[in-house]
Formats: structure tokens, C-alpha cells, sequence
């Protein structure tokens, strides 16, 4: 197998870039009349070689996001993850729940009670606490998964029983929009209902996280309540698919 050589012009790229980003997300914050300290900037490394994603680790990114199971697995021992907090941020399937429940700290994309009880029942099985995040559906479209915010309260009451699993607020992706005040809609839609859940005080159920924006529109979430944004390719480029 042909050792990787990474590219130096790329390394100074995705650490000026992380940078920047970092410092884009602190204004966005304090423009919104919010303390920096409570939007945490995640990067996403869905397609990211290792040398990359520990580039901006060593600057001190401490959240990383990863879209796929097999993909994780395959390069986490390469990575420095001391202190370094690890979410699943891609739709899951519930023949991969098993290989992934206790390797990450948070799984982002529940969507369904199915999908739910199968983490509870691999939790249970390794004697693990799973925290998750709820994907909400915001702009209903058939290309995403997610539930809708009509049927949220629902599944977050079925969800509030499973022992092993400890819901920790919400996740969305909304749909690519033509203006930002339609962005700016979907997001604030978005926090209404992440406040009204918060205010319910449901068993099991916490609002600590409402995690939207990514690489486009990540200053539109935080201007919307937003307290982790998901940013991939503003940090290390467009994708390479292989």
C-alpha cells in the first residue's frame, strides 16, 4: 500500500481556514448578542484524510462530526482525540448500530423509534448511556430523513422510556434555500420548537443542544440559537469522493 503524502499547501489551507471559520462563528455569536463561548464549531470530516482532520485538532478543535460508521471506525485510531469530543452526524442504519454505539460520545440522526430502541438495546447489551440528538425533518422533504416537527413530541415521549438512551436536543439540515431570510425561517422554526420541548420538562429529555448550520449557513443558525454548527468543506475543501 502506497504511503499518503500529504499536501503542504492543503495543511496551511485547512488551518488558515479553521481559523477563520473559528474567529466567523464568535462574531456571528456576539453580532447575535450571544456569548461566543456557547456556540461550539464541529468539523466534519466525511472524506478528510487523518493528517488533515489532525491538523485542526493540534489547533484545538475539540468536536469532530463524521457521517459514516465504516468510514469513523477505519481512521479513529489515527487521529488525536485526546479531550476530543466525537459525533455521528449521518443517517444511521440499524444493522450499524451495533458497531457504533460506545465509540462515539453522540449519535446526531435518531429519526425514528426504531432506530431508537435498537441503540437502546446494543447500549443495553454493552452497559453504555447513549446520548442522542433528534434529526427533525424541518422543510419535509422526501430526500432527507428525519421526523417531522408535527410528529417531534411524539417520538420524543416514546423515546423518553428507552433506559439506555438519553436524548440531548435536536439536529437539522434544512433545504437549500433561495434568500436568507427563508434559511433564516427554517432556523428560527427550528428554536421555537427546541424552546417549547425545553419548557415541557419531559422525563429523560434534555434541550442542551440544538445543533444546525453548516458550511453555508452556519451565521443564519447562530443568529437563530444554533449552539453547534457542523462545517466541513469551508475548513478542509471540497469534498474528494472515492
Amino acid at each position: 500500500m502506497e504511503k499518503f503524502i500529504p499536501d503542504e499547501k492543503r495543511l496551511q489551507s485547512v488551518q488558515d481556514n479553521y481559523k477563520a471559520i473559528k474567529e466567523k462563528v464568535e462574531e456571528s455569536a456576539i453580532k447575535a448578542g450571544r456569548n461566543p463561548e456557547d456556540v461550539r464549531l464541529m468539523a466534519v470530516t466525511k472524506t478528510v484524510e487523518s493528517v488533515y482532520i489532525n491538523r485542526v485538532l493540534d489547533m484545538g478543535a475539540d468536536l469532530i462530526g463524521e457521517n459514516r460508521v465504516q468510514e469513523f471506525l477505519g481512521k479513529k485510531d489515527e487521529l488525536h482525540l485526546d479531550g476530543v469530543e466525537k459525533h455521528l452526524i449521518g443517517h444511521l442504519q440499524t444493522n450499524k448500530v451495533k458497531q457504533i454505539v460506545g465509540e462515539v460520545d453522540m449519535i446526531e440522526s435518531v429519526d425514528s423509534l426504531h432506530l431508537a430502541k435498537e441503540i437502546n438495546r446494543v447500549s443495553l447489551n454493552k452497559g453504555v448511556i447513549t446520548k442522542v440528538l433528534v434529526e427533525v425533518n424541518v422543510g419535509k422533504e422526501d430526500s432527507k430523513s428525519g421526523v417531522y416537527i408535527e410528529q417531534l413530541d411524539e417520538l420524543l415521549y416514546q423515546i423518553s422510556e428507552l433506559e439506555a438512551v438519553k436524548v440531548s436536543g435536536l439536529m437539522t439540515i434544512p433545504p437549500i434555500c433561495d434568500s436568507e431570510k427563508e434559511i433564516s425561517d427554517y432556523f428560527s422554526s427550528m428554536y421555537q420548537s427546541f424552546i417549547d420541548i425545553k419548557g415541557k420538562n419531559i422525563d429523560n429529555v434534555n434541550m442542551d443542544i440544538l445543533s444546525m448550520g453548516m458550511s453555508g449557513d452556519f451565521e443564519a443558525a447562530v443568529a437563530n440559537g444554533s449552539n453547534i454548527v457542523r462545517v466541513g468543506s469551508a475548513i478542509f475543501g471540497a469534498r474528494k469522493y472515492f
